[in-house]
């Protein structure tokens, strides 16, 4: 009994012990099927993606598997979910809720998946969770305040997402984070400065988000481990002098994409870390030099102060940097030569002084001097001139050459092609040739066939003067693009050139080439664009360009190209844009044409193809422009063209068609030009013309037609030359043509013969007689002869070559008032003393001349107070300049970021009202529509009254071919261009409409749309539709807002939210959704009418 007794409490224990493990067995199943469902919840929630199957099928629910499943770790002991990492699984869907019932979480990972909707609040239940990775996905919504609560944070990174809103100021308590990354997002309002009180914060990031305010002075003070600070494209502004001072781990300092201003002072630059190994301050507004104080950062690798207004000459002392590797100073006002130093430095990987006005040679080296790491060299759009150094192929790692756009003469030195990782050469925009004093014919040409990685020439714009090589051939597979258009390259395209296959886009337009298209261009297999116009090639289209299956452009016009289009033609299914025109094609146009179905434009004119078409042609329903003008065709019009719903532009004329005027006309909804002058064309002018609400050009004219010329719809705003030299036509005596015979009655036909027998012969005596007595007083009155007085007044005064030299002190550069896309605009004052503007061409520009005639042709035809006049031209064989009024308050740019002025509410709506009148005169208001093309502030000009005049038609077109969409030769300027013309070349009036939001949402809010900040798919349109209605007064011009400080708060935010509508209207993506110019003209008045 004794022993039993002593066993009982054994023996209890035991059984306690026992109970307790069931428990714990029981708590623990429980909690993982907490977790277990959590997961099964956020599974649910994903939907639509590759990986969704793969996740329903591993999380399963069968028993003690959850620790199992695809980014799934649980705790050795607990077996509990304590990470998931879901990341680049391509992953689509929302967030659950649940997620915050994994109360053990220590790290989740979803980033680079897609994801999107709100980041839930429940997260802030997860008081273990240490690192939170949401970044590369599409979350929207704000910040979670209460992310507080994970007190343990160490990592977070919402980097890469839709979120707005205002950092939330509780983040502060994160007293354990090392590493806040908040960029690419779309987050407002100040940094909250409490942020900078976590000691423990490494890494800090908000770039490219919508931050603005003032950085605060001595920010490390309670951060002192800081090492990276991430602050480019935002709004953060005003000067730094102390704010970095206590910085001393700091090593990397991107503030790049600001609004800074003041000088790059010696304080600024000394106060910084001597650890630091990456600073950015490009595109702020920095003024001054760069100071010498620079050379104690010997530790810095990357330096970047672009895009400011630093001036100076480029300072010797940052090639005390012995560690520098990356060095942006481009788009400053650097001045001087470029430094002999520049290549002592080893260290150096990218160097890029573009866009300067640095002037001068290239430094010679010493012996044994090289650049054995430099890759990238940019020295693009200077003014620097001599010879292309050969001592570039010592640089032997050089990747990207850009000497584009500056004054390089002399050859091409062969020795570029001793770079074997060369990938890319810009020499476009120069006055280089191409062989060298010791060259028979070889060239540059042939010695980058080493180059094994080259991908990209352009040496166009030069007078190279050489022939292609056939070791062109020889060329790696990785060559893509040669641009060589303009540079008097003569002879024959070598066959070799059909073996490059890897080309997609050849440009040898506007040479002087002879011989036959290759017909080894059949190899060309992956070639996309093939422009070879205006040259002097003969023979026949190879059989062989129908194998180039991608093609999307082919020009050969302006050549002397025979026989017959092949029928093959048909294989090219990717065709947007062929022009043949201008050649001496023959025979009749190949049924097959009519099936290309992707194509836009088809231009075949001024050849001498005949026979007629075929009514078994294929309806096109992309075609937008058809010319088939100066050839021989005859037979009736089919009438399926009719069926051709996106045709504009349509011209038939000089050919000799016959028969009627198809009736289907009357469907092409969007014609805007028609002309069928010059045929043998009969019947009537059909009805159905009426009703084309866009037709704004006609002409009919030398035909056989007869009866009434229809009277409404278009035909309103049509004259006599659309109608002269036909048979019988009748109508409204404005067409020049008699009235329309009607059947009278008998009671008509009686007063008609008394009107005739008496009373027309009373008053033609009546009216002779007072014509007699008139003239008999006027000759009494002066012996000059009456015809005299008929004389004509001259149109356009004549000004000579050495009046404009001493109007403008011999075109001075003091009187130089900008420079366009063909050359240069002077103020002048002319004998009697009339300021003008002095538009003069730089003839060694090739186009120049054709631009001429077309800017005087434009601009001598048109009048009216909102485009610039032209008063005369002055013309010899080595001079052209147009002679424009000038304009005494300069462009638009200058008021819009003058720091003097500031152009109130008002004023810039009538200078929108104005120029919005112009394009529609220029649009709808001629016989044939005008589209200038480039459309920006610098080309809106502003007299005494600052009433504003649109200028600069160096590239504006006549739509000789297309009135209302062409593919044009000429680029606008990034930024303002559409989206249709930057991609594909293609223009229409709703191109300008696009420039003119553009430069509407410019004008309110103060912002380029070539700013830094706008990078990648995030543009000046977007920050704008993104801000309106809530956030619209935060993308306002603040100078905007300070002078109309004293207005109705709700009366001027309905004013700004109409006219930001309206340009986000007129730049929508699609052109066919822009508004006309005409109804944005109504809009602004209406505007403007409920200003007072």
């Amino acid at each position: 009994m004794v022993l039993i007794g002593n066993l009982f409490p054994l023996m209890l224990l035991g059984f306690l012990f026992v109970q307790y493990s069931c428990m714990f067995q029981l708590i623990q199943s429980f909690s993982n099927f907490t977790d277990q469902s959590a997961l099964i919840a956020f599974q649910s929630r994903i939907s639509s993606s590759p990986n969704e199957t793969l996740l329903a099928t591993n999380w399963s629910t069968a028993p003690n598997s959850i620790c199992n499943w695809i980014g799934v770790s649980c705790s050795r002991r607990r077996q509990r979910v304590t990470a998931l990492d879901l990341s680049n699984m391509g992953l689509h869907g929302t967030i659950s809720p649940h997620i915050g019932n994994l109360s053990f979480l220590v790290s989740l990972d979803l980033s680079n998946n897609s994801f999107f909707g709100f980041i839930p609040h429940e997260i802030s239940c997860l008081p273990r969770l240490r690192i939170l990775l949401l970044y590369f996905n599409q979350l929207e919504g704000s910040i979670p305040p209460t992310i507080h609560n994970c007190r343990k944070l160490r990592v977070v990174s919402f980097d890469t997402n839709r979120l707005i809103g205002v950092i939330p100021s509780s983040l502060s308590n994160l007293s354990t984070l090392e590493f806040l990354n908040l960029g690419h997002n779309s987050l407002t309002g100040p940094l909250p400065l409490v942020i900078f009180n976590i000691s423990s914060l490494n890494i800090f990031s908000v770039t490219s988000n919508y931050i603005l305010g003032a950085l605060p002075n001595n920010l490390c003070s309670h951060c002192p481990n800081l090492r990276g600070l991430h602050f480019s494209y935002n709004k953060f502004g005003g000067q730094l002098h102390s704010q970095f001072n206590n910085c001393g781990e700091l090593s990397i300092l991107s503030l790049s994409s600001n609004t800074f201003d003041g000088s790059i002072s010696k304080a600024l630059i000394g106060n910084l870390p001597a650890k630091l190994e990456i600073l950015y301050l490009g595109s702020n507004s920095f003024t001054g030099i760069i100071p010498s104080t620079i050379c104690n950062l010997s530790r810095l690798q990357e330096f970047g102060i672009e895009h400011n207004h630093i001036q100076g000459s480029i300072p010797t002392d940052l090639w005390q940097l012995q560690k520098l590797t990356t060095l942006y100073l481009g788009a400053n006002n650097f001045k001087g030569v470029v430094p002999q130093k520049v290549f002592n430095l080893s260290s150096l990987k990218l160097i890029s002084f573009q866009a300067n006005s640095l002037s001068g040679y290239l430094p010679s080296l010493d012996s044994g001097q090289s650049c054995p790491n430099l890759e990238i060299l940019a020295l693009a759009k200077n003014k620097l001139s001599g010879h292309i150094p050969s001592y570039l192929s010592n640089c032997s790692k050089l990747i990207t050459v850009d000497f584009s756009i500056n004054l390089f003469s002399g050859p091409i030195p062969k020795s570029l092609g001793n770079l074997k990782y060369l990938q890319q050469l810009f020499l476009n925009a120069n006055q280089l040739i191409g062989l060298e004093a010791t060259d028979q014919e070889t060239n540059f040409i042939s010695s980058l066939s080493n180059c094994r990685s080259f991908r990209y020439l352009d040496v166009g714009y030069n007078p190279l003067d050489i022939k292609i090589p056939d070791s062109i051939q020889n060329f790696s597979t990785s060559f893509q693009i040669f641009l060589a258009n303009n540079c008097q390259i003569r002879g024959h395209i070598p066959m070799g050139m059909g073996f490059l296959k890897g080309l997609i886009w050849l440009d040898l337009r506007d040479n002087n080439l002879t011989g036959n298209i290759p017909f080894t261009f059949g190899g060309l297999e992956r070639l996309q664009r093939l422009h070879l116009y205006n040259n002097r090639i003969e023979g026949l289209i190879p059989q062989e360009i129908c194998q180039l299956r991608n093609l999307g452009e082919l020009d050969l016009s302006i050549n002397k190209i025979s026989g017959v289009i092949p029928n093959c033609i048909s294989n090219l299914s990717l065709l947007v844009q062929l022009n043949l025109s201008s050649n001496r094609l023959e025979s009749s146009i190949p049924l097959n044409i009519w099936s290309l179905e992707n194509l836009l434009f088809l231009d075949l004119s001024s050849n001498t193809l005949g026979e007629h078409l075929s009514s078994n042609m294929r309806k096109l329903d992309t075609l937008e422009y058809l010319n088939l003008s100066r050839n021989e065709i005859s037979g009736e019009i089919p009438s399926i063209i009719g069926a051709f719903e996106s045709l504009r532009y349509l011209d038939f004329s000089n050919n000799s068609f016959q028969g009627g005027i198809p009736q289907s006309f009357g469907n092409l909804k969007g014609l805007d030009l028609l002309d069928l002058s010059y045929n043998n064309l009969s019947g009537a002018i059909p009805k159905s013309l009426e009703v084309l609400p866009f037709l704004k050009y006609l002409n009919l004219s030398f035909n056989k037609l007869v009866g009434e010329i229809p009277s409404v719809g278009p035909f309103v705003n049509f004259t006599a030359e659309s109608f002269s030299e036909n048979s019988a036509l009748c109508g409204n005596q404005i067409f020049g043509v008699p009235p329309c015979p009607t059947i009278p009655t008998y009671q008509q036909s009686k007063m008609k013969s008394i009107l005739i027998k008496c009373i027309l012969p009373v008053i033609a005596t009546i009216i002779t007689l007072i014509m007699l007595v008139y003239l008999l007083r006027r000759l009494q009155k002066s012996n000059i002869p009456t015809s005299l007085n008929a004389l004509p007044a001259l149109e356009h005064r004549m000004i000579s070559y050495q009046e404009l030299c001493q109007g403008t002190n011999n075109f001075c550069e003091s009187n130089l008032l900008g420079v366009g896309g063909f050359g240069s605009v002077y103020k002048g004052i002319l004998f009697d003393r009339t300021i003008v503007a002095i538009k003069v061409l730089s003839l060694q520009l090739s186009g120049a001349f054709k631009s001429f005639d077309a800017e005087c042709k434009v601009l001598r035809t048109i009048r009216h107070r909102n485009l610039i006049k032209v008063i005369t031209t002055c013309t010899n064989p080595e001079f052209r300049a147009l002679v424009l009024e000038y304009m005494s308050n300069g462009n638009l740019e200058k008021w819009l970021y003058s720091h003097n002025y500031c152009l109130d509410l008002l004023q810039r709506i009538n200078i929108l009202v104005d120029v919005a009148s112009a394009l529609d005169y220029l649009h709808h208001g001629q016989s044939e529509s005008i589209l200038h093309c480039d459309l920006k502030p610098t080309n809106i000009l502003l007299d005494e009254f600052m009433i504003a005049h649109v200028s600069d038609f160096g590239i504006a077109k006549i739509l000789v071919k297309n009135k209302d969409a062409t593919h044009t030769k000429t680029l606008g300027t990034i930024g303002y261009i559409a989206p249709e013309y930057g991609f594909e070349g293609k223009v229409s009036i709703k191109t300008d409409v696009y420039s003119y939001g553009i430069t509407l949402l410019e004008m309110i809010t103060r912002k380029k749309p070539t700013d830094d900040m706008f990078v990648g798919d995030f543009t000046l349109r977007q920050l704008v539709n993104a801000s309106i209605p809530d956030r619209m007064m935060e993308v306002v011009d603040e100078g905007l807002l300070r002078i109309e400080d004293g207005r109705d708060t709700i009366a001027l935010q309905n004013i700004l939210l109409s006219i930001l509508d309206l340009g986000l209207r007129c730049s929508e993506e699609l052109p066919d959704t822009r508004m006309d110019i005409k109804d944005v003209f109504v809009k602004l008045n209406k505007i403007k009418s409920t200003f007072f």
